[in-house]
């Protein structure tokens, strides 16, 4: 239980990136869009880097023992997907989308698991599923204010990549991955394609 809240902190503490850009300009860091891009792939290039090591080479850290879970210790840990999915959505979309889809993964997620009663069905409970969407859309509200049903799809999509499992065979799906995808190309679609 105390792994697993470390773990959900460490979750968590992926909105500092997002306060970190909507900061950099109040603190005249000269943080702009482009250089948070490049930051974003520093970071996922070294996530990965750290990923082959430990799997190739063989890199215990006791950081690893304590944030990874057991299932992660032969294959591509969930933190490499949270990074990697977020560097996606930045490198595609524009912060309006890209930042809350990436708040709906480092806030989203963690509370939707506390909620969770960790049961391994391929869809998540009733509870998990509206505590997931009510927090989403709470996420996105500041910055899609101008469009309600791009709120909504945001929500949904996060809702659905936390809520639904993704199989392909023995392979399941990380939602670290899917969540920030889903979410900003949702609201992606509803803010180019919605009649206003």
């Amino acid at each position: 239980m105390a792994d697993e809240l470390k773990r959900r902190l460490v979750h968590a503490s992926g909105a500092g990136l997002v306060a970190l850009y909507l900061l950099a300009d109040h603190f005249e860091v000269g943080l702009t869009w482009q250089y948070f891009r490049y930051l974003m792939i520093v970071l996922s290039f070294g996530v990965i880097g750290l990923e082959i090591l430990r799997l190739r080479v063989g890199l215990e850290w006791w950081l690893y023992e304590k944030l990874t879970r057991e299932y992660e210790q032969d294959q591509f840990a969930g933190y490499g997907y949270y990074m990697v999915s977020m560097t996606a959505v930045v490198l595609v979309f524009q912060p309006a989308i890209a930042l809350p889809a990436m708040l709906m993964l480092a806030i989203g997620d963690p509370i939707s698991g506390a909620v969770s009663d960790d049961s391994l069905r391929r869809v998540k409970g009733p509870t998990v599923l509206v505590t997931m969407f009510v927090v989403s859309a709470a996420l996105a509200t500041p910055f899609l204010f101008h469009s309600p049903l791009a709120i909504v799809a945001a929500a949904l999509g996060a809702t659905i990549a936390d809520g639904v499992k993704l199989q392909f065979g023995e392979f399941i799906v990380d939602d670290n991955l899917t969540i920030p995808i889903y979410a900003a190309t949702l609201s992606f679609l509803a803010l180019e394609f919605a009649p206003v």
